[in-house]
């Protein structure tokens, strides 16, 4: 049975799910099960055309693909987003975490544009992308007005960020609603180089510094994580005008360069992080291996754009299914298992869960030369819903109760 809290209102008490108490509850716990439900839906898609088998009808009315690439983006990572951000601001600026009500709230904005986006086929097109483009704007209240009151100048880069994963859903609401041509692509691309903007930022943040105090913990007597300001600084910024280069005037050329230096800068940082020191330790591995999809992922999109001697699709997937899969999962597991008061180590089926994404990412950006589409495909996307899978269950009984008392 869910656990339960007791919440006061004027004197009432009323009885609220421990999942709706934090941020980090409620949104770690609807990604995994939302991506589980979204991937599936997509590999039935597929399986059914790989047996040469047609939906007379779908209940979405953009193409699946562009279905799953907007739900893998504005639906599952949006999610992840918003619970790292309710729960990290707050212990960032010192100040009070969003309670039930907040989470409640945008939870369910958070719900109805899934429900919009899947159900858009019987529904007005502009009254779609009202309901899925609200959630940003919500989540942005709890995030602005507490780095606004705690002077957090260099944290306010994630607004813009922010602003800028809005504008990639725009972009492909507009022309769902016929108001533009050909942005919908565009839109999903700049969503997903913002995404990986943010984990550039905040991963150049804690893996370095998770990776020295477990080493010093261990009493590891090598050389521990280096960070270089300039170096820092440039990854940041490469990163950041990456996901600006998707706004539709910018040649293609010049988004590969960027790209191209963005991967460079990214495996340079990483270098300095002794990852192979930490690779006795499931949970900080992750995060390495994670960085490294990233700076693989830009190196290998920014070739791919500038050569066209690969498929950008699969290139894309690196850093979407790879650095995106993978650090998200990297980050639900560790912030649950702080924030729920139990130790850092992960379990056996979380340890596989990590194996098995990044598995399906490198099956779906390699797989093509030795499978064909659809086995590349459904493989990649089974080992994707196995993965997650794990996640929900080994995660759903500590996200759904109250927090270990030390």
């Amino acid at each position: 049975m869910m656990a339960t809290h007791r919440f006061g209102a004027l004197g009432s008490p009323t009885r609220i799910p421990t999942v709706l108490t934090a941020g980090f509850r409620f949104f770690f716990l609807s990604a995994g099960i939302f991506s589980v439900f979204a991937m599936l839906a997509w590999t039935v898609w597929l399986g059914v055309h790989a047996a040469g088998g047609t939906f007379i009808s779908t209940p979405m009315a953009m193409a699946p693909h562009l279905w799953h690439a907007h739900e893998m983006v504005f639906g599952y990572t949006a999610a992840v987003i918003a619970g790292f951000f309710v729960t990290a601001v707050p212990n960032w600026t010192g100040t009070k975490e969003a309670g039930s009500l907040f989470v409640i709230a945008s939870g369910t904005v958070w719900l109805a544009g899934r429900f919009a986006i899947w159900f858009s086929n019987s529904i007005d097109p502009v009254i779609v992308a009202a309901v899925d483009l609200a959630f940003v704007p919500v989540l942005s209240t709890a995030v602005l007005g507490r780095l606004a009151r705690k002077s957090q100048a260099r944290n306010m880069v994630f607004l813009a960020l922010l602003t800028a994963l809005l504008t990639g859903n725009l972009m492909m609401h507009l022309e769902w609603i016929g108001w533009t041509d050909d942005t919908a692509q565009a839109g999903v691309r700049m969503g997903i180089f913002t995404s990986t903007a943010m984990i550039a930022i905040i991963g150049g943040r804690v893996v370095p510094a998770f990776t020295r105090n477990a080493l010093l913990r261990a009493g590891y007597q090598g050389s521990l994580p280096v960070s270089r300001v300039w170096l820092d600084r440039a990854g940041i910024l490469l990163v950041l005008l990456t996901a600006l280069a998707f706004l539709p005037f910018v040649p293609e050329v010049l988004r590969g360069g960027l790209c191209l230096a963005a991967g460079l800068v990214t495996l340079l940082r990483l270098a300095g992080w002794q990852g192979w020191a930490a690779r006795r330790e499931p949970i900080l591995w992750i995060l390495h291996a994670a960085y490294l999809l990233l700076g693989s992922g830009y190196l290998v999109y920014g070739v791919t754009l500038l050569t066209g001697e690969y498929s950008e699709t699969a290139a894309l997937h690196l850093l979407a299914a790879g650095a995106i899969g993978s650090m998200t999962l990297a980050m639900m597991t560790r912030a649950s298992l702080g924030h729920a008061g139990l130790p850092l180590k992960v379990s056996k089926p979380i340890v596989l869960a990590y194996m098995l994404l990044i598995a399906a990412a490198l099956v779906r950006s390699f797989g093509l030369g030795a499978l064909g589409y659809f086995e590349t495909m459904l493989l990649s996307g089974s080992l994707w819903i196995v993965a997650f899978g794990l996640y929900v269950g080994v995660y759903f009984p500590i996200l759904t109760t109250p927090r270990t008392r030390k």
